[in-house]
């Protein structure tokens, strides 16, 4: 059957797997509870996905076309299910090579609890804006920050936060990132224009977020840790070599990344670098880590270099709280994110091939009646996208699609539907538990995305400014007035 033979859904049938969907996650959520996103939640996405089929299937699509549609979806996140088991070995190989270790051991001494929050959010913007990638970020610099957070004795739920929002403002308006140039492309508008643009809402957002962690630093209980942090800086000086050496790792890294190299061999290389070091820098810590071996000394600390890359790393000491710190990463610890991520991908891919998504996307434009409302429908059919769809991509793509040539129906810049599709689609990704994004961070921070999303205050403040924006036409420029302004440049040229 020809695509124009299949019939057209009824939004009584796009709505019906999206309704079936969010009843079995919110029982799934009740029944389970953090614990949902540990297979409870990926069965409700693949029971979902299955309704979905039935609905195309009625409507005259065939079990092959939708299995494809499948296929194609799942492969269009397998290079981020790679970085994401690249991070996980990452994890491990750091920790084992004192690299994770050494940058909890100084930021212990540097950061202060009072403005911990602050600094975490302002040190995650820099370094996005420098790679263009908040998952590197996150996988980095994030996980010393987490650690540093535990030792200190500071919540881990807004520490994420914090990470969070500077990471994501570092990669919306970094000219490296994916999605700065993907959004522009999709809207059609050049790179720098959409980045200029979008400081209106972005720069204002990570202001007021800034001052939010500031006064949490300021009004929180400073927790009494100088006996704690005492004992958490001997634990890690005896049992890590902790040296300035051990740092090499992350520089690797970061200079990859700025270099443009690639994410997943950028962070596979970072993770065999910190096996290098951790031979060079940990060999007796290798050996323990191992434990007894009837093979000689470098075959065991061989084992103990490739099990922190599978497994991560483990340890045992008289500090529970260090223990639990640094007992973590592997590729395998990331396998249950891996499986979410896959389930959340078929639901969407099947909702896009059956033509069900676009059908939700379309009717969202009944609802268009003033440039305000635009602005609002775009950002509720992005954030909706990325909930159903599980991926940021799709709901930078799809919504940018269908919506652009009614912003040029309605003479409106291409610039502002890219400032939006970044404002909604972008920013909320990671708040969303199955999406890539939000299933990444809660696995690669160790704290449930449900835990972290009320402290994420970039992410939710950005939204809203941007809507506020739309609402008051502020800073929403239409193709005419560009053109007069052009026009008026070369009159002013003309009479020079």
């Amino acid at each position: 059957m020809s695509e124009s033979q299949y019939k057209s859904p009824s939004i009584i049938d796009a709505l019906i797997p999206v309704l079936a969907l969010v009843a079995m996650l919110g029982t799934s959520v009740w029944l389970y509870g953090a614990d949902s996103s540990y297979g409870a939640n990926q069965i409700a996405l693949i029971i979902a996905a299955g309704i979905a089929a039935l609905i195309g299937i009625k409507n005259g699509h065939d079990w092959k076309g939708i299995e494809e549609g499948i296929v194609k979806g799942i492969s269009t996140a397998l290079g981020a299910i790679l970085i994401l088991l690249a991070v996980g070995s990452l994890i491990g190989s750091w920790i084992l090579s004192g690299t994770v270790p050494t940058m909890i051991y100084f930021g212990l001494q540097i950061l202060n609890p009072t403005f911990f929050y602050v600094a975490a959010c302002i040190i995650c913007a820099l370094v996005s804006i420098s790679i263009g990638s908040s998952w590197t970020t996150a996988g980095t610099i994030g996980v010393a920050l987490m650690g540093i957070a535990s030792g200190l004795g500071l919540s881990p739920e807004i520490t994420a936060g914090a990470i969070i929002s500077g990471a994501y403002f570092g990669d919306k308006m970094s000219p490296l990132s994916d999605t700065t140039n993907l959004a522009p492309a999709v809207a059609g508008t050049d790179l720098f224009t959409h980045i200029r643009h979008m400081a209106w809402t972005t720069v204002p957002s990570i202001i007021l977020a800034i001052i939010i962690f500031l006064v949490i630093g300021i009004v929180q209980t400073t927790p009494t840790f100088d006996t704690d942090l005492s004992s958490t800086l001997g634990v890690l000086d005896k049992h890590f070599n902790i040296s300035i050496w051990s740092l090499i790792p992350l520089f690797v890294v970061l200079g990859l990344a700025i270099k443009k190299f690639p994410a997943f061999p950028t962070i596979m290389i970072g993770a065999l670098v910190g096996c290098v070091f951790a031979f060079l820098l940990q060999p007796e810590g290798m050996l323990v880590f191992a434990g007894e071996s009837d093979h000689g000394r470098f075959v065991t600390q061989l084992n103990a270099a490739w099990t922190s890359l599978f497994n991560g790393f483990k340890i045992t000491t008289e500090n529970e709280a260090v223990n639990d710190l640094l007992s973590r990463g592997g590729m395998s610890s990331m396998l249950n994110t891996v499986w979410l991520i896959l389930c959340a991908l078929t639901f969407g891919a099947v909702l896009e091939k059956t033509e069900l998504l676009q059908r939700l996307v379309i009717s969202a434009l009944a609802l268009v009646h003033s440039t305000g409302s635009l602005i609002v429908t775009v950002i509720c059919t992005c954030i909706g996208t990325n909930v159903v769809a599980g991926d940021q991509y799709i709901a930078i793509v799809l919504p940018g699609r269908m919506y652009k040539s009614e912003f040029k129906r309605r003479q409106l810049d291409p610039k502002n539907l890219s400032r939006v599709l970044e404002d909604s689609a972008t920013i909320t990704s990671p708040l969303i538990p199955w999406n890539t994004c939000g299933a990444y961070m809660a696995g690669t921070l160790g704290v449930a995305t449900l835990a972290y999303l009320p402290f994420c205050f970039f992410n939710l403040i950005n939204p809203v400014i941007s809507i506020i924006y739309g609402l008051y036409n502020f800073k929403i420029e239409k193709l005419e007035d560009i053109q007069d302004m052009e026009n008026t440049q070369k009159l002013a040229t003309s009479e020079a």
